[in-house]
């Protein structure tokens, strides 16, 4: 199998999502997208932007390497009578099954980073999306002191090193090689902005019950989990998770967790 399938079909990410429901919506309000609009959501997910951007009257298809993934999406917008919502299985570094300047907006927040061959994702962005559309991604930034950088961070010192040729998903976080990915594609610098923004998780349970989410069901963590067992250190592995959420959470309830992260937005204009 496709190890990034793999990292992406174990445990259960809707449980992580659950979390992310509310910003899913804020960012989707924000990028402009409006009823009629051709949209790709690229590494969708279960659908926590794609579900938003139809509920805004957009024509969205969402694309995922996860089938189980896909099909939760799927099951999510029937429940919601969402007919112009549709998803399927797909690569973001080979969107083979789609065709050349076909999508008004395409979005991917959190998504199309975690694919293999970046320089390949950009150009598959690229060359999707029809002439005076735009690209919209949200990239988790590396070394940042918020959440999901420092989960990644701390979750790679417990896991074996990489294969080699490995090119961390972080580096889309990176203004410099973001610009430098699109070039490749044939976009100029000057069509692509980046600005600071905020994503917030909420989770109903503290921050220990929170971190056992990420141990269950997040693919990365469970990874860093099970090596770290092999090596007698899971136990640290958890203190400094738990340490981690309780520092960072901002919630004034004792059984509730909110915590925000930043993260780069990246907008293109090919």
């Amino acid at each position: 199998m496709n190890p990034n399938q793999a990292l992406w079909e174990k445990g259960d990410f809707t449980r992580i999502a659950a979390s992310m429901r509310g910003s899913g919506e804020a960012v989707v309000q924000g990028i402009g997208l409006t009823a009629g609009l051709k949209v790709l959501d690229l590494g969708c997910g279960d659908g926590t932007t794609a579900l938003p951007a139809a509920r805004l009257g957009a024509d969205v298809l969402g694309v995922d390497i996860a089938r189980n993934l896909v099909a939760a999406g799927s099951k999510r917008a029937q429940e919601h009578g969402l007919t112009n919502c549709r998803f399927q299985v797909g690569d973001a570094s080979a969107l083979h099954e789609l065709h050349d300047h076909t999508f008004d907006h395409v979005v991917s927040f959190f998504g199309a980073m975690f694919a293999p061959r970046p320089s390949d994702v950009a150009r598959e962005m690229v060359r999707v999306t029809r002439p005076g559309g735009r690209i919209t991604m949200g990239n988790w930034i590396p070394n940042d002191p918020t959440l999901v950088a420092q989960i990644l961070k701390i979750s790679s010192a417990y896991s074996p090193p990489p294969p080699e040729g490995f090119i961390s998903p972080m580096t889309w976080g990176i203004e410099d090689t973001v610009i430098e990915r699109f070039a490749g594609a044939g976009v100029a610098g000057e069509k692509i902005s980046f600005a600071r923004e905020t994503y917030t998780f909420h989770f109903a349970g503290t921050p220990p019950e929170f971190v056992a989410e990420f141990r269950n069901y997040y693919g990365p963590t469970m990874n860093a989990f099970e090596a770290a067992e092999k090596n007698g250190r899971a136990g640290d592995l958890q203190k400094e998770l738990e340490a981690l959420f309780t520092s960072q959470n901002q919630s004034p309830s004792k059984d509730a967790t909110t915590i925000p992260a930043t993260f780069l937005r990246v907008t293109v204009a090919p």
